[in-house]
């Protein structure tokens, strides 16, 4: 995936041969923690939605590269508080400290952290599940998010076509999109009635904090 700094990307990936990846509510939740150790420190979050068999995010990349060293001691700080919110008093931390003696330094990109995220992710499931081999499609795909060059349309009645306007094009279209996945599959009657994903934040149903709204509401309300 070519990503560059200061864009909104799509990034969707599926599971082999479009199998489940996501097997009972606790697997949703933890999908969820591994978004934010790995991707937060690249970017932020506008919308996203987590399918049975495949995931949607709606991403605004800050940077496509970060040190090692600041990723994996995010990814350290958000399983601690995974742990704690699901063992409370009882949890304990994970000292990772001598396997990474070696693999501090250098750098990592967006698309390596995603790799890292799926696999880590992987290995989960499958030692949850007695399973085996990869869970995902090999690679994520990404498509750009803004429409930089807009049409301005007149309606025979001489209004304007807002689809063509500025900031109405792509990028609300697919906040869309990933919202009314649910629904569009029958899983839901209504997007803000599926739990994983960003619409109820979105509806004022649920104080997620994974997105960015403020952003995402610069979309919104460009319409």
């Amino acid at each position: 995936m070519d990503f560059y700094p200061d864009q909104l990307f799509h990034i969707f990936n599926q599971g082999n041969n479009r199998r489940k990846i996501f097997f009972r509510h606790e697997n949703y939740r933890y999908f969820l923690w591994k978004m934010r150790a790995y991707l937060l420190p690249f970017g932020d979050f506008i919308s996203w939605c987590l399918m049975p068999n495949h995931f949607h995010w709606q991403f605004y990349v800050r940077q496509v590269e970060i040190a090692r060293k600041i990723l994996l001691e995010h990814a350290d700080k958000t399983e601690l508080l995974r742990r704690k919110q699901k063992f409370g008093a009882n949890f304990r931390p994970v000292n990772k400290a001598a396997s990474r003696a070696n693999r501090q330094g250098g750098f990592v990109t967006l698309n390596e952290a995603i790799g890292i995220l799926q696999n880590t992710y992987t290995r989960a499931i499958n030692k949850e599940r007695g399973t085996s081999g990869s869970l995902f499609r090999k690679g994520c795909k990404a498509k750009d998010g803004w429409i930089d060059e807009c049409l301005t349309l007149k309606r025979p009645d001489g209004r304007e076509d807002h689809r063509f306007m500025p900031g109405s094009g792509y990028a609300y279209g697919c906040m869309c999109y990933i919202h009314e996945n649910p629904e569009k599959a029958g899983l839901v009657e209504c997007a803000t009635d599926w739990e994983f994903s960003s619409a109820r934040d979105y509806a004022g149903l649920r104080k997620g904090t994974l997105c960015n709204l403020e952003l995402g509401r610069q979309i919104i309300e460009y319409l």
